[in-house]
C-alpha cells in the first residue's frame, strides 16, 4: 500500500573519488598561492580566502542535508498518519 523510499548508500569507492578530489583541489590551490609571484600579504590573504570558502562549503553541504533529512522525515510522518487514516476508514460503515 505504502511505497517505503529506498535509503541510498554511497559506495565506498564514490567516497574517496569525492575525498581524493577535494585534497587534490585543495593542494593545487595551496601550491598556486605558495608560488604566486605577489608579496606575501597578498598570498597569505589568498590564503585566507581560501580557507574561508572551504569551510562555508561544508557548512552550506550539510545544512542542505540536514534539510532534506527534515523534510525527508516530515514527509514520512505525513505518509504514515495518511495511512493509518485510510486503514481506520470503512466506507461501508453505517454513519447512524
Amino acid at each position: 500500500m505504502s511505497e517505503t523510499p529506498v535509503k541510498q548508500q554511497n559506495t565506498g569507492a564514490y567516497y574517496g573519488q569525492a575525498v581524493a578530489s577535494f585534497a587534490i583541489a585543495l593542494g593545487a590551490t595551496a601550491f598556486g598561492i605558495y608560488f604566486l609571484d605577489a608579496d606575501a600579504w597578498v598570498r597569505a590573504f589568498l590564503a585566507i580566502a581560501v580557507l574561508y570558502l572551504t569551510t562555508s562549503a561544508f557548512t552550506l553541504s550539510k545544512v542542505v542535508r540536514d534539510k532534506q533529512e527534515a523534510g525527508g522525515l516530515a514527509n514520512r510522518v505525513d505518509q504514515a498518519r495518511l495511512d493509518k487514516l485510510l486503514a481506520e476508514h470503512d466506507p461501508f460503515r453505517n454513519p447512524s
